[in-house]
């Protein structure tokens, strides 16, 4: 791999995944936190555009980060290939993953009846960043700006995007909470913030909370992660960080002290697959809050085949 080479082996997706995370939150490094470094906010995209969703959003954006990409597009060699470019010379590649369904036979073991079962499994296909594929169109490759893009002051458009969301919020004090019982969200006066980008970034990830409430997602994390629900609890960053890449908010204020890493890495070490998990819980906390603001995303639409295409 080109971020770590000779350390793939045989691992499971998820292993190689949850390992590389592992040691970037032991270096004291949130990978799912600013990794864009002055270009436009944008999870990473398929050549075709369509943006990438779950644990791919975050492994790539990690990848991008490590390897110093500076492009959000991502290729298989053939794509690259197909649009009248090429992979440099001793370039490595790195892994997109996805799901692929099947049925299974099984039989009940009191009965004896044969049916069928669904079932899935976790699979990976190599890709390439654009910024390792040498003559590609000019649109594969944003221009950097000189400092970090970030809206200035308070938007009418993230105004409306949140007063559509029916959230119990009140104003008061200096912290940001849930609260589960009450169901509500409370922050501090939006004078207490640098700026409106910090206000509406931290009243993102509370809202990220607020979607795992009975009465909406119904997100209930003790079973799979037991006494670390507390941690996976905490995919709201990742909500929040999907929420802030689709609405152009920064993330990177966000809490990244010692005691939150401690907690992610205890959840890693102990479940390889948390994080997919926290995930993919994450991109239906942040597709429900762009649903109740009023937005529809490329990466909202259903992409099974998609990426069942991207694998071949």
């Amino acid at each position: 791999m080109a971020y770590r080479k000779g350390q793939s082996g045989g691992l499971s997706p998820a292993t190689l995944i949850t390992q590389e995370i592992i040691a970037r939150l032991e270096a004291g490094t949130k990978p799912w936190i600013k990794p864009w470094r002055g270009v436009p906010v944008s999870r990473p995209l398929r050549a075709c555009g369509i943006p990438y969703r779950g644990m791919n959003v975050f492994w790539l954006w990690m990848v991008a980060d490590m390897c110093g990409y500076a492009s959000p597009f991502w290729m298989t060699y053939n794509q690259a290939k197909s649009l009248g470019a090429q992979v440099r010379k001793g370039e490595k590649s790195t892994i997109a993953i996805f799901y692929k369904s099947y049925t299974k036979e099984v039989e009940a073991p009191d009965t004896g009846e044969k049916t069928d079962e669904a079932r899935r499994v976790l699979k990976a296909y190599p890709v390439f960043n654009a910024d390792q594929v040498e003559g590609l169109p000019e649109r594969f490759h944003p221009a950097a700006t000189l400092e970090l893009v970030e809206p200035a002051g308070r938007e009418a458009d993230l105004d409306a995007f949140f007063a559509a969301i029916p959230v119990n919020l009140r104003h008061q004090g200096c912290e940001a909470y849930y609260e589960p019982t009450a169901d509500r969200v409370t922050m501090p006066p939006a004078s207490l913030f640098n700026g409106f980008d910090h206000y509406y970034a931290t009243l993102a990830h509370e809202l990220s909370h607020w979607t795992g409430h009975a009465s909406r997602l119904g997100r209930d994390l003790k079973n799979r992660f037991g006494t670390a629900a507390y941690a996976a609890e905490e995919l709201a960053e990742l909500a929040s960080a999907m929420l802030g890449a689709e609405l152009g908010l920064p993330v990177t204020h966000l809490d990244n002290h010692a005691s939150y890493i401690e907690h992610w890495l205890k959840l890693l070490k102990d479940d390889d697959r948390a994080i997919l998990t926290a995930a993919a819980k994450a991109e239906e906390a942040a597709s429900l809050l762009l649903k109740l603001g009023g937005r529809v995303t490329l990466a909202q639409f259903d992409d099974a085949s998609d990426n069942a295409a991207l694998a071949a």
